[in-house]
C-alpha cells in the first residue's frame, strides 16, 4: 500500500497523464493508475460498454473497482429482462460498500455472467475481460454517442479524484 501511495504521489507530482500508444496500446493510465481501454465507452458513472455487432459487453471500470476495494457479491438480473440507460440493473457489494451498477445503455439483458455469484472477485482482477456483468442487445444504439471515450473518461477520473 505504501509503494502504491508513494507511485500515485509521484506520478502526480511528475504530471504523468495518459501513456503514449506505443508504450501500452490498446491501454491508457490515468494518473490513479486505473486501466482505461481503447475501443470502449464509458459512462460518468464507472461502467463501460462494449458493442461488437448487436451485442454490447457491459461492466464496471477498472477506477469503479479500484474505490470499491474487494468486492465480495455481486447481484445480477435476469436474462430476458431489459437494461434502461442511466438506470440500475444490479448491484457491486465489497468489503467497504455496496453500490448499484447503472446501466450505460438501453437493451434486453441476453447473457449475464453468471460465474461472478462464484468469483465476484473476477471484477477486481479482470474488470474488462473476466469480470464483464451483463451483455445486451441495445434497443438505441444511439445512446453510445452520448457516453465517453478512453480519453474524456481518462480526464474526467483524474478531475474527478482531484475534486476528492
Amino acid at each position: 500500500m505504501a509503494l502504491r501511495i508513494w507511485a500515485s504521489s509521484t506520478a502526480n507530482a511528475l504530471r504523468i497523464s495518459v501513456a503514449s500508444k506505443a508504450q501500452l496500446s490498446p491501454y491508457s493510465l490515468s494518473r490513479c493508475f486505473s486501466t482505461v481501454l481503447d475501443g470502449l465507452k464509458y459512462a460518468t458513472s464507472h461502467e463501460w460498454v462494449k458493442h461488437e455487432g448487436s451485442v454490447a459487453t457491459i461492466g464496471i471500470t477498472d477506477h469503479a473497482q479500484d474505490h470499491l476495494g474487494e468486492v465480495v457479491f455481486v447481484d445480477l438480473p435476469e436474462v430476458g429482462g431489459s437494461a434502461t440507460q442511466g438506470k440500475s440493473f444490479g448491484a457491486v457489494e465489497s468489503v467497504k460498500a455496496t453500490s448499484d451498477v447503472n446501466s450505460p445503455i438501453s437493451g434486453e439483458i441476453v447473457e449475464v455472467n453468471t460465474k461472478l455469484s462464484e468469483i465476484p472477485g473476477a471484477i477486481n482482477t479482470s474488470p474488462y475481460e473476466d469480470g464483464w456483468m451483463i451483455k445486451v442487445k441495445p434497443s438505441n444504439p444511439s445512446e453510445l454517442k452520448s457516453l465517453l471515450g478512453p480519453k474524456e473518461y481518462t480526464k474526467f477520473c483524474e478531475e474527478e479524484d482531484a475534486a476528492h
